[in-house]
This record gives structure tokens, C-alpha cells and sequence, in this order.
């Protein structure tokens, strides 16, 4: 299994946990990485990934995420290729880093797109048929979905 985690996936176990949802995608995000940690599942980055954890302004924080985005089984990088679909992926309406990071992700080949941004859900379930076996789905979702099977 062939996953991309975005930047709002990286930073959840970091956020105030002292919401309910953020506490629940923040121990999706800690079992998915225990998986991938265990090699079960294969964890695909990106440039845009790094750039976008380089641009956080808390130190801390920025310092933990690029050692967290370290475990990455691979780090793809930007081809022209991979501009012009984030281009074209823009014009439905995705911001800049969204539209890179699931370019990033189809050039990836990954299975699933894993993200907490509602915003970015919400066009690409709008868009669905525009991505070619690319799953865009929220982190408890899609764990509850797959581990329901393991047992």
C-alpha cells in the first residue's frame, strides 16, 4: 500500500489535542505511521512537502516535522510533468500546495491520499472522476475502512 500523507496530516499530532476530532486524526496519524514504520505500508513525500514544512514559522514545530517527513520511504521530486497536472488541478479549484502535493502524489502512482483538510476533501470528492486511481480520503476514515479487513 502506496501512501502520501500531506502537510495537515504531519502537523496534526502537533495541534491542540483537546478537540475531539483533532485527537482521533492525530492517533489515525500515529497507527499509520507505526504501519509504515513496520513497513507494512510504504509512506511516498514530495519537494512540495519539505518546502511547505520549511515555511512553517514555529521552529519547534518546523524542526519536528522535517524529522518526521525523514521516515518518508521515498521523497519524489517536481518534474514538469508534475507542474502542469498541479496547474491544471488548480483550475478546479485547489490551492497551490494542494494541487502540487496531489500532482506530486498521481506521479507518485500512490494508492491513497491521505489529508485532514476538509476544503481539499470537499473538491476532491467534487472532482473525483478527474483522478485516475488516486483515493482522497481523511486519515480515520480510511483507517477504519482498511484495518476492518485485517482481522
Amino acid at each position: 500500500m502506496k501512501i502520501y500523507l500531506d502537510t495537515c496530516c504531519l502537523n496534526r499530532p502537533f495541534d491542540d489535542q483537546r478537540q475531539p476530532r483533532v485527537r482521533l486524526e492525530s492517533e489515525a496519524i500515529t497507527l499509520i505511521m507505526e504501519k509504515i514504520r513496520q513497513r507494512e505500508w510504504e509512506w511516498f513525500g514530495s519537494e512540495v512537502l519539505i518546502y511547505e514544512i520549511e515555511q512553517t514559522a514555529n521552529t519547534e514545530r518546523k524542526e519536528r516535522l522535517l524529522f518526521l517527513a525523514q521516515e518518508a520511504n521515498q521523497t519524489f521530486e517536481i518534474s514538469e510533468k508534475t507542474l502542469v497536472r498541479a496547474e491544471a488541478l488548480s483550475s478546479l479549484g485547489f490551492g497551490e500546495y494542494d494541487a502540487l502535493h496531489l500532482a506530486s502524489a498521481e506521479s507518485a502512482k500512490v494508492d491513497v491520499f491521505l489529508t485532514t483538510d476538509d476544503q481539499l476533501q470537499k473538491i476532491a470528492d467534487k472532482n473525483k472522476k478527474r483522478f485516475s486511481a488516486l483515493i482522497v480520503i481523511n486519515p480515520v476514515k480510511w483507517l477504519e475502512e482498511n484495518l476492518k479487513y485485517e482481522n
